[in-house]
């Protein structure tokens, strides 16, 4: 799946990111890399995505969403 179809307030795992490599860097120097776990805030569906990883929230555009592959995050029940 990729973020952009992500549910809002569920944390997800980043799996890749398909992009060209100076956006991928520049979202690598923010925090943005394969494997961490990143939060949808608010995906409206329509222009931009706010979400949070790293402890910042972001807004990421639609184009930059559709090329994050992510993957649930499954938990143990201990923090519901």
């Amino acid at each position: 799946m990729v973020l952009k179809e992500g549910k809002n307030h569920h944390t997800y795992k980043v799996l890749s990111i398909h992009i060209e490599p100076q956006l991928e860097r520049r979202l690598e120097a923010l925090g943005l890399t394969e494997g961490s776990l990143i939060m949808i805030l608010n995906n409206g569906k329509k222009g931009a995505l706010t979400a949070r990883f790293r402890g910042t929230r972001f807004a990421l555009g639609k184009r930059i969403a559709d090329n994050i592959e992510i993957g649930e995050v499954w938990t143990d029940g201990k923090n519901d």
